[in-house]
């Protein structure tokens, strides 16, 4: 089913996991306990990497600062090397200190806004000691209520701080931005679409770019036509995989709108957001409130392997002469048949062929090591805002 130049791209297919994934969380309600959650940023990696080893898909893991900060990060880098995964992008924070109720970057109060460049910088710093690439900045900043803050003076505060930013990077890092519709903001948010984002990191140069996460839009959102557009324009950085029933609900990626994801990862594949050279980053962002985190990364990767597979059996030349002829039943058939493929043999002989479990999520469920950890690790508390 598959030929050698679709292997090839599905052999270097990497996604990045969050090392929050792996800690408790919840709604806005409650906070829920799992066994095994890890009681620091090591154990996190330690998941992580376990993800990595009956996949083969998931080779980097996203830090959260300050939920990951630890004493030595070069220690840090050299557990996860161990383990056979390296640390990836450095997400900053600035969303939960009492200080950024009103905004952060954006913050009528200059020593408000410099207190969030300060904290970029120290990620910044984190990134020279862990090799990261990318400082991924996401913005609660917003208003409730009309009148409650001047919207084109944050605009022009947030790319001040932006340039404060940029202008630390290091040769070989970049800034993505990413956007967010709505929540915690209700009234307005400062960066709540791809546009305004595009706008501020165009502004900067060549090292920022737009962070597109799939559970930040309002319903019926075109997301792939998003992809298409970034891409076209080069300022597609990464991706925050997840899934979306209403609101940024964080879910296993694909769990909601399986062939939306299929869309995306067309667009992405059409447009050469698996050519290296385009720099597109590719990561899950989840929250696991109520299943088992590790089985729940390994359903996620595995979820975008499939459509990744099944995108690649699209037909291009005769999509792109039903397109031409305007054969609009032909042209949506042909993504239609690719779509209805069934690869989960054809991927699981695949993964075996590699010296992979066949099937890595159930590989997992019955290899023990859930419990092993849950035993473990007991008596332990984990390290992260709300929980």
């Amino acid at each position: 089913m598959f030929t050698k130049a679709m292997t090839d791209l599905l052999e270097a297919q990497a996604i990045e996991l969050p090392s929050w994934a792996f800690g408790n969380s919840g709604t806005r309600f409650r906070v829920f306990t799992t066994p095994g959650t890890p009681r620091n940023p090591f154990e996190k990696i330690s998941d992580a990497a376990k993800v990595h080893e009956l996949t083969g898909l998931a080779p980097s893991v996203a830090l959260h600062i300050p939920w990951d900060k630890v004493d030595s990060f070069a220690e840090l880098k050299a557990h996860a090397e161990g383990l056979g995964v390296s640390l990836g992008t450095i997400n900053s924070n600035t969303f939960q200190d009492e200080i950024y109720k009103f905004g952060s970057l954006t913050h009528v109060d200059k020593k408000v806004r410099q207190a969030a460049i300060d904290h970029h910088y120290e990620c910044i710093d984190i990134m020279n000691e862990t090799g990261s690439q990318d400082l991924k900045i996401w913005l609660a900043d917003g208003s409730n209520y009309p009148g409650q803050v001047n919207i084109r003076a944050r605009q022009d505060r947030l790319q001040e701080s932006l340039q404060s930013i940029y202008s630390r990077l290091g040769k070989n890092h970049r800034l993505v931005l990413e956007y967010k519709f709505f929540e915690p903001a209700f009234y307005h948010t400062d960066v709540p679409d791809w546009g305004t984002a595009y706008v501020q990191v165009n502004q900067l140069g060549e090292k920022a770019t737009v962070c597109l996460d799939t559970g930040h839009h309002a319903p019926g959102t075109n997301i792939e036509f998003i992809v298409a557009q970034l891409l076209r324009l080069g300022r597609l950085g990464s991706f925050d995989f997840n899934s979306r029933f209403y609101a940024d609900d964080d879910l296993i990626v694909g769990a909601a709108d399986p062939f939306q994801l299929f869309r995306i990862i067309f667009e992405v594949y059409r447009n050469g957001g698996f050519d290296k050279r385009s720099g597109v980053a590719f990561m899950l962002d989840q929250c696991h409130n109520i299943e088992d985190k590790i089985p729940g990364q390994i359903r996620s990767v595995l979820n975008v392997q499939e459509m990744t597979a099944k995108v690649l059996l699209v037909d291009l030349p005769a999509l792109e002469a039903a397109e031409k002829s305007g054969d609009v039943l032909g042209a949506n058939s042909v993504l239609m048949d690719a779509y209805n493929t069934d690869v989960r043999g054809a991927l699981s002989d695949w993964r075996e062929a590699r010296g992979l479990p066949r099937d890595p999520f159930q590989a997992y469920r019955s290899s023990g090591h859930l419990d092993a950890i849950a035993k473990e690790r007991i008596g332990g508390a984990q390290m992260g805002w709300g929980a």
